[in-house]
């Protein structure tokens, strides 16, 4: 497809929905899995599901397809993404890159994605909450491949700075107000839809990785190239493989409904403490 057509087919799923929500938001948050305690906690909701939306993309994860979820935190406008995309999905990477651009062409700056992710390093738990200091993605694939959008950004552009310390340091801030320590640590990303053999996270640890999952990194190169701030948090829901049997994935959603109702309370102080 043509750059132009493919840049219209985006501003038609933006416009479709500004026409139904009239107010454009600055901050947009992606929910990870057994993470949706927040939408509790939104007022004014207004649900646009994503199957209304003109050209966009539906989740093929749960039964439901997804939602935007805009309305109301902390006295500020926000837009929520009830699921995720996934390569696994069958999706190919400049595909995953659509619902970034769309939230950016609604009036985004501000990015806050949560995702579940196996506990690589020895001293993550299940149920630590870890800010994402920086990615490995050794898919070699990138979400921005292709014809550039110029209407969104160049070319070519950093990543050294992409997940913003100052919100960061707002987080840390945030959870210890709370009365807990947030984690740090470096996310590394795999296709997926299998669990990483014992070897490979050996590899990974030896790379350098923390945690391991298989979403958020399409969405925050995307968010790099139009010139987003990126908040990204992982709840470590399990132990890699190396250091336990049998994994079924069954875990990954108890552990992230356990955590739930602690991280939507640091998103809320969070989104209160945002510089309008």
């Amino acid at each position: 497809m043509l750059k132009e057509k493919i840049f219209e087919s985006y501003k038609e799923s933006a416009d479709f929905i500004l026409n139904k929500i009239k107010i454009k938001p600055d901050i947009a948050i992606i929910l990870g899995t057994g993470l949706e305690k927040l939408l509790d906690e939104i007022e004014d909701k207004i649900e646009i599901n994503y199957k209304d939306v003109p050209n966009f993309l539906i989740s093929t994860v749960s039964d439901n397809g997804g939602k935007f979820i805009f309305g109301k935190l902390s006295g500020k406008y926000v837009i929520c993404m009830t699921k995720r995309f996934h390569y696994y999905e069958g999706y190919d990477f400049n595909e995953l890159a659509m619902p970034v651009y769309v939230l950016k062409l609604l009036g985004v700056s501000k990015l806050i994605l949560t995702n579940a992710a196996g506990a690589v390093n020895y001293n993550f738990y299940p149920g630590d909450i870890c800010l994402i200091i920086d990615h490995i993605n050794f898919a070699g694939a990138s979400p921005t491949r292709g014809n550039n959008l110029n209407e969104f950004g160049e070319r070519f552009y950093p990543i050294d700075k992409l997940y913003d310390k100052e919100f960061r340091d707002l987080a840390k801030k945030s959870a210890i107000k709370l009365g807990f320590e947030l984690k740090e640590g470096v996310y590394f990303f795999t296709v997926g839809p299998f669990f990483e053999s014992p070897s490979e996270i050996r590899a990974i640890r030896t790379f350098g990785g923390d945690l391991v999952g298989m979403s958020t990194i399409t969405e925050t190169l995307t968010a790099a190239h139009c010139n987003m701030k990126v908040l990204a948090m992982s709840v470590a829901t399990n132990y890699s493989s190396d250091r336990i049997e049998n994994m079924d994935g069954s875990e990954v959603e108890d552990v992230a409904r356990e955590v739930s109702p602690k991280l939507k309370n640091l998103i809320i102080e969070i989104v209160k403490e945002l510089d309008d």
